[in-house]
């Protein structure tokens, strides 16, 4: 219950950090909107990062050719406590770099327990971890621009 509680707080901190600006810009924004809008972002987040684990774990699977032992990778809460420190940084858009370096740290901390479950060792695992983030985050990222594509248009309204 831990786990889930860090990484929805993750969630919401990171998706604070991307919605409040853009609240800010436009002054027309209700606050029923706005919160919608963060607890949508937030539950999306933290989708992302539960699947982060799963992603890298199912990448090792493709690149060894054996499956690993174990059930999986998971988080637990000592491996999710920075990724929550790395979401609260990026609430006020404060240290960008300061917030990569923390979830290259969380990355990091992945990496261990993924390499101690398989035979690629710490940097193959690193590898597998670093392209399930990076793959996960294009992915939000493209559904992102969709989402402002859509709400630009119906902000609009229809072409007559």
């Amino acid at each position: 219950m831990a786990l889930v509680v860090l990484l929805l707080l993750a969630g919401v901190s990171e998706a604070a950090g991307r919605i409040l600006p853009v609240a800010v810009g436009r002054p027309g924004m209700s606050r029923t909107r706005v919160a919608g809008l963060l607890c949508a972002g937030g539950l999306v987040e933290a989708a992302v990062f539960a699947l982060w684990p799963l992603t890298a774990w199912t990448l090792a699977e493709l690149v060894l050719s054996s499956t690993p032992e174990g059930d999986g990778l998971v988080w637990t809460p000592d491996l999710v406590a920075p990724l929550v420190l790395a979401a609260i940084l990026a609430f006020p858009l404060l240290g960008p770099f300061l917030h990569l370096l923390l979830f290259v740290a969380v990355g990091a901390g992945l990496a261990r327990p993924l390499a101690a479950a398989t035979d690629l060792g710490w940097w193959g695992a690193a590898g597998c971890v670093a392209v399930a983030g990076a793959g996960l985050g294009i992915a939000v990222e493209a559904v992102r621009r969709l989402v402002v594509r859509i709400s630009a248009a119906e902000a609009r309204g229809p072409v007559t």
